[in-house]
C-alpha cells in the first residue's frame, strides 16, 4: 500500500502540472489537487510502520488519522 500512495501520489502531482496549463486554472483548482496529492504523501508516511493487514483494509477513523499532514515529520530546507 506504501508504494501505492506514493504512485498515485506521483500521478496525481503530474495531473496537477498539467492542469496548471490550462487557461482556466486558478487557486480552488490548485487547492484540490494540491491537497490530492498530499492526502497520498500523509496517508503512506502514516501508514509505513503499519502492519501488512491494517494498511490493505484500515478502518476509515485509521484512513482519516492517515490523511492528516504528519505533526512528526519536519519540512526540510
Amino acid at each position: 500500500m506504501l508504494g501505492y500512495e506514493l504512485e498515485d501520489a506521483a500521478e496525481a502531482l503530474a495531473a496537477l502540472l498539467r492542469e496548471m496549463e490550462a487557461e482556466d486554472f486558478g487557486e480552488p483548482e490548485f487547492r484540490v489537487n494540491l491537497g490530492h496529492v498530499y492526502a497520498h504523501l500523509n496517508r503512506a508516511w502514516h501508514m509505513r510502520d503499519a502492519a501488512t493487514d491494517v494498511a490493505l483494509d484500515p478502518s476509515e477513523e485509521q484512513r482519516e488519522a492517515w490523511t492528516r499532514f504528519p505533526t512528526d515529520l519536519e519540512p526540510v530546507g
